[in-house]
């Protein structure tokens, strides 16, 4: 079978500069490919900082009905302070006030680096119950290198102001004792008001470094 070869200055990428590319049957040979179904909105890099806070319409965040659900994922995220929880609140004033009434549950499956240790339980003392507090991620981080958090959260149709605000977390983190756990975290945000700013930071000291990126999903 003949190879045939083509000069670059044959294709016309112009209309697709920057953008995803596909093969057509034209004579430019290219055209602007449709994306897949995430897509990238904003990473946030944390470097001794209080908080790291999405805010719809503040430096490129989108947070509305753009998106039916949004995905936040966090990359190695290190507190400046020992025994530091990982929480996250959410807002409906543009981030004014992070304080929306949430129920929600917690249970964790962990195991230690010796094996002699593992449980897979309920934590009725990081749930909530109609409560405005902020929700915990992850438990008892240490400043030490190799403490840090990975972890999801899934957030679902939060410009809609007829339901409530469900989400859907889940960690993984070594926590005091070089415990390996991981965490399910679920629940809602009481409210029919539009959830429009979402906030990370540790319930002691700053987040040391860490990277939370907020992606958003398509409909399909």
């Amino acid at each position: 079978m003949a190879l045939t070869k083509f000069n670059y200055n044959s294709f016309d990428l112009t209309t697709a500069a920057s953008k995803g590319l596909a093969f057509n049957s034209s004579a430019n040979g290219f055209e602007t490919s449709t994306g897949g179904s995430m897509v990238l909105i904003k990473t946030l890099t944390a470097s001794s900082s209080a908080t790291l806070s999405f805010v719809d319409g503040s430096s490129s965040v989108v947070l509305d009905n753009t998106y039916p659900v949004y995905v936040f994922k966090f990359i190695n995220m290190h507190p400046a302070s020992n025994n530091a929880n990982f929480n996250f609140n959410l807002s409906v004033d543009s981030g004014s006030n992070y304080n929306v009434t949430k129920t929600t549950t917690y249970f964790r499956a962990y195991q230690d680096e010796a094996g002699s240790s593992t449980a897979l339980s309920y934590r009725t003392s990081y749930d909530l119950a109609q409560s405005t507090s902020d929700q915990t991620l992850c438990v008892a981080q240490q400043n030490e290198n190799d403490y840090a958090v990975a972890a999801e959260l899934y957030l679902f149709n939060p410009s809609s102001t007829t339901f409530v605000k469900h989400f859907i977390a889940r960690t993984s983190f070594v926590q005091t004792d070089s415990v390996m756990q991981n965490s399910y975290i679920a629940g809602y945000g009481n409210t029919t008001s539009a959830v429009d700013a979402v906030q990370f930071k540790f319930h002691t000291g700053n987040i040391d470094s860490g990277t939370i990126k907020l992606y958003g999903i398509k409909d399909s």
